[in-house]
């Protein structure tokens, strides 16, 4: 993602695991009632058990059993985030800043800087202070990527998982860990709430996370281009292609916090489809080329255009929130448009603008909005 925060302009971090696309399940399912041969992965004596509508973890703390048939829950025990007033026991800041920073959004450097995630709060720790928290998948999926050496990226040691919710191909990311579950490996199937890893302070950071400040950096993305490595070559010719296309760079997140308040709002008519839809628009974009990968992942986002239907589409009129996530992608035929530029803004939302400029997308130039160049690279990645 074009302007990244401090969470992705490192995250190129090697792994041991192959790229390769795994399938997975089309349906969500809740965890099976008394479920426990996930006990032991990450910590002895861990476990989770389900009585009388309680999901039990193995050291002591209760979820309801109903966050778990959402299509998301929170990938660690801490639930304050659902308490009144409790977010600061919830979110961890950065060093010498309030707990605000560490929501997702454009809550840092006064606003101008971009934090990709949440950063969850540490509630169970060792005798030396270090934090001992389970990390539970978000939801049903496939382990996509996991990177090992911490050294290479400040995301540290890290997990991406893959699902499929609500049509849509979803990656989930979690960050900053101190280990993983016993046979965790690219490919391999997990359940909602099953243990993945353990919550650590790992960052190739020149400051390095303290233990108060110990937490899960966690993500829920969409990836822009199965041909990340071509563009990042192209744009980064001197930098190693540590992740391919699980760099953070080719990630675009949604507001967590968000969606799991919605959830706990409206249940069971959640929709994540509708959701995306439903965020605030920051600018149009159109796209002078027909046929680009993102188009192909995400079809649930084009509204259809009878006329490119018939006609044929020669370009893709894009709508986007101002963290850059399409959330509307019309086809457009040869003769609604007159421009021969790849890529020619139509609108923006100067409101939206205003609220949230960190990603620097778009800028005034007297009277005139243009896209950034940060823009002009991102667009690139996107129809790579």
């Amino acid at each position: 993602m074009i302007h990244v925060g401090t969470e992705r302009m490192k995250a190129m971090a090697r792994s041991e695991i192959s790229n390769s696309e795994f399938q997975i399940p089309n349906k969500l399912q809740a965890p099976k009632l008394g479920r426990s041969d996930r006990t032991g992965n990450v910590r002895p004596g861990f476990g989770i058990l389900n009585l009388c509508g309680l999901w039990i973890l193995g050291f002591g703390i209760l979820l309801p059993a109903f966050a778990f048939a959402q299509p998301f829950h929170l990938p660690t025990a801490n639930r304050a985030l659902f308490e009144k007033g409790g977010e600061e026991k919830f979110f961890v800041g950065t060093a010498g800043k309030s707990w605000q920073s560490g929501m997702f959004g454009c809550v840092r450097s006064e606003g101008y800087q971009m934090h990709e995630g949440l950063d969850i709060r540490a509630i169970k720790r060792d005798k030396r202070g270090e934090p001992l928290d389970p990390i539970l998948a978000a939801a049903d999926g496939a382990i996509a990527y996991i990177n090992k050496r911490v050294g290479t990226s400040n995301y540290g040691k890290y997990v991406v998982v893959r699902h499929t919710i609500d049509g849509l191909d979803i990656f989930t990311l979690y960050a900053h860990l101190s280990d993983f579950a016993s046979g965790l490996a690219a490919g391999k199937s997990v359940k909602a709430g099953e243990v993945i890893a353990t919550m650590g302070r790992t960052s190739n950071t020149r400051e390095r996370i303290s233990q108060e400040r110990a937490h899960v950096h966690f993500e829920i993305n969409l990836r822009l281009s199965d041909n990340f490595s071509a563009w990042f070559k192209k744009e980064h010719p001197k930098d190693k292609d540590d992740h391919s296309m699980w760099n953070g760079m080719n990630m675009v997140g949604i507001d967590p916090r968000i969606v799991f308040l919605e959830q706990q709002t409206k249940g069971a008519k959640f929709n994540l489809l509708k959701f995306i839809q439903s965020r605030p628009e920051l600018c149009r974009v159109l796209v002078r080329d027909p046929n680009f990968s993102f188009v192909k992942r995400y079809p649930e986002l084009i509204r259809p255009n009878p006329l490119a239907q018939k006609e044929g589409t020669v370009a893709w009129e894009i709508a986007f929130d101002f963290n850059g996530v399409p959330i509307q992608l019309t086809p457009r035929a040869a003769n609604e448009f007159k421009w021969t530029q790849k890529f020619k803004l139509l609108s923006v939302n100067a409101a939206e603008q205003a609220k949230n400029p960190c990603r620097k997308l778009v800028m005034r130039r007297g009277n005139n909005w243009e896209l950034t160049n940060q823009a002009m690279a991102f667009l690139d990645l996107l129809t790579q």
